[in-house]
């Protein structure tokens, strides 16, 4: 344990502890009084000459350098895995919250078909037993995918005894999904990230949450070409989720006379949870505190709308995007996977 009073955090040692997990002892009153001290476990995500963040159990942690009275490196924790019925109820949240415009059931499962629009709103979600052997429903999937125009693909919480029984069956990892074929789900509670520096981003006029008629901009590329009126009605469907009470679009504006976005970032409250989707930041506009500034304020919305929770899906390879949520204090719930029939 390396110990300090006043000490710096470089003094402490605490630079070369980012990304490990420790036991931090720090003040939180005066310092003449014993009972002014407690402690924060968890893994070492930001360390500043000010102040050192701390992910743990309950959320972030920041906590001032000159409060650290004692660090040490702890081992990791041992993983937890979610309950079936805590995995159930985040998938139904994002399919709920993603509604492809075809969503038929088929037992527990949900076959759904949006144009082709995401795999998400084109896959089946299985979330339970199909009411019927599963080589059978598997054989519904096929001829549901075939009847509307979509492949033919599965989405199924990794690990669960869905995903072992698809699997018996001959199905195979979608290793050519484009966006990703596992994909982790993140959750943190809705807690307003720490302002960036804002000399940085003087770029930016406002920050504003858009209604549905702003879909498009939640695009990842606004610009690019619809294939077809049903496409395009598709698209909306999803985006704008015609069933859900609270929908919306936080939309970075510059200033300098452009009109299109530089960020935006899709927002949905349901059963207590902002789910979160599609956020981008132009090339040109990224490491200046502007995704920051879109997650503060999509924060700010869901709250006023009873939001306790947050949660969104990155796909496992996508390093960049875990990073920055990781950062703003989202951990792994669980994974799931595109599976696809055997050849």
């Amino acid at each position: 344990m390396i110990r300090g009073r006043g000490a710096t955090g470089v003094g402490l040692g605490l630079p070369g502890l980012l990304g490990r997990r420790v036991s931090l002892r720090y003040r939180i009153a005066a310092p003449t009084s014993t009972a002014s001290l407690t402690d924060a476990v968890g893994e070492v995500t930001e360390v500043t000459p000010d102040a050192v963040v701390v992910q743990t159990r309950g959320g972030v942690v920041r906590v001032p350098t000159d409060a650290v009275i004692a660090v040490r490196e702890i081992p990791p924790a041992r993983p937890t895995r979610a309950s079936l019925a805590a995995v159930t109820r985040l998938e139904t949240v994002c399919a709920d919250g993603w509604p492809a415009v075809v969503d038929s059931p088929l037992g527990q499962w949900r076959l759904r078909a949006a144009g082709g629009f995401t795999g998400r709103a084109n896959s089946c979600l299985v979330l339970g037993e199909p009411g019927l052997p599963v080589p059978d429903a598997l054989s519904k999937v096929l001829s549901f995918a075939a009847a509307h125009g979509v492949p033919a693909r599965v989405q199924v919480p990794e690990g669960s005894p869905w995903h072992t029984s698809i699997l018996e069956h001959g199905w195979r990892p979608d290793e050519n999904h484009a966006a990703g074929w596992r994909v982790e789900v993140l959750v943190s509670g809705l807690t307003e990230p720490a302002p960036p520096d804002h000399r940085r981003i003087l770029h930016v006029s406002k920050i504003t949450i858009g209604d549905r008629s702003r879909w498009r901009e939640a695009l990842v590329d606004p610009a690019a070409a619809v294939p077809s009126p049903a496409s395009a009605r598709a698209q909306e469907h999803v985006l704008t989720a015609p069933g859900v009470a609270d929908i919306g679009f936080a939309l970075a504006e510059p200033g300098g006379g452009r009109r299109e976005p530089i960020g935006s970032v899709r927002l949905a409250v349901l059963d207590g949870h902002l789910y979160l989707s599609r956020m981008r930041v132009d090339d040109g506009y990224r490491r200046l505190g502007l995704a920051t500034e879109l997650m503060a304020a999509a924060t700010r919305w869901a709250s006023e709308r009873g939001a306790r929770w947050c949660v969104l899906q990155v796909a496992s390879h996508n390093e960049a995007a875990l990073a920055l949520y990781r950062r703003f204090g989202f951990s792994t719930h669980h994974h799931y996977v595109y599976l696809v029939p055997p050849a």
